[in-house]
């Protein structure tokens, strides 16, 4: 990211940001690779509210989208790339564009996002780092655009807002994430039914790749941080890749007396996606960022390059030097 890019990029007000979108009339609505319930969401719920003031808009994912979001995801519009506006949703960086980096990378008219590890790539953004979720946003914008939210919007709202908080069980939640949950709860959302398939139904090869995951489990700082590592081979034994290792990032978070879990999967022959779960007072995006990636403050990932003997050093290099920060470890513990 230059100079130049960051001095371009505007800072909107959530009004401002309304009046973009009601200006233009061709969207194509860009989520971030290996998609979330909060991307998804997003980029669905603003699509339905975008078609209710007659606009051309398409939804673009640089992965498959996973068959568990089929109760709000459909088919969108046919929109030319030429002359369209490109709007990104709950995308920090444009390295989370994945294949789709070279096409839109350098197009963003808008962003919209949660992350306070932003780069401010777009042209234009609009950012709060105080929501729990980019749905949350996303929601507040409707409300000001007079969009009348139905049931599937809701769905879709729901949707990021649930699982960008752990089911309401994460620090990043407010009393405006419950309230307007609460609002969503008006609409024939079955809440019930989203919150099982999102945090309660896992394949049987999940199962069989967690328990694989399981017998790689280190516990480096005197216990105070859980290494997970889901490597290539395990992978291909198993079926089980892509968005199915989402769930891998809450086993690292769930041992008594870790502080900082990691979740190092290969997703190259000397690539690796790490992430990383924290609880106070250590910080997520700041070790995050150190690895070349971001996040919030309890959650934050990176892809780091290397052996694998190589990342792990590098990784618990960080964070024991986060740890000393903090008060609560040293990098003799590892």
């Amino acid at each position: 990211m230059t100079e130049n890019n960051l001095q371009t990029c505007t800072m909107l007000s959530l009004k401002k940001t309304a009046k973009l979108l009601k200006r233009n009339n061709n969207f194509i609505i860009v989520t971030h690779a290996s998609p979330d319930g909060d991307t998804l969401g997003a980029g669905f719920s603003l699509f339905y509210a975008l078609k209710m003031f007659n606009k051309r808009v398409k939804v673009v994912c640089p992965d498959q989208i996973p068959e568990k979001y089929r109760y709000f995801v459909s088919n969108t519009d046919m929109v030319s790339d030429e002359g369209a506006y490109i709007v990104a949703v709950d995308i920090a960086d444009k390295a989370l564009f994945g294949s789709l980096e070279e096409r839109y990378g350098d197009r963003v008219n808008l962003c919209i996002d949660h992350h306070i590890s932003n780069t401010k790539y777009a042209e234009n953004l609009y950012l709060d780092a105080d929501a729990s979720a980019t749905c949350e946003i996303i929601y507040e914008l409707l409300k000001i655009m007079r969009v009348k939210i139905n049931d599937i919007i809701a769905k879709a709202l729901y949707t990021g807002i649930a699982t960008d908080t752990g089911c309401f069980k994460y620090q990043n939640v407010t009393s405006k994430t419950h309230t307007i949950a609460a609002g969503l709860y008006q609409y024939n959302i079955k809440a019930d039914e989203i919150n099982r398939i999102m945090f309660d139904t896992k394949s049987r090869r999940l199962l069989e790749l967690e328990r694989m995951v399981l017998d790689t489990a280190e516990y480096p700082f005197d216990g105070k941080c859980m290494v997970l590592t889901v490597t290539s081979e395990m992978q291909e034994k198993t079926g089980c890749s892509g968005t199915e290792l989402e769930k891998m990032a809450v086993l690292s978070r769930s041992v008594e007396g870790v502080i900082c879990g990691v979740t190092i999967k290969q997703t190259d022959a000397d690539t690796y996606k790490v992430s990383l779960r924290t609880y106070h007072p250590l910080n997520a995006s700041e070790i995050g960022n150190k690895l070349g990636g971001g996040g919030h403050k309890a959650a934050a990932g990176a892809t780091v390059k290397g052996e694998l003997s190589e990342v792990r050093e590098r990784i618990l290099g960080v964070i024991g030097e986060a740890m000393e920060q903090a008060n609560v470890g040293t990098t003799a513990d590892k």
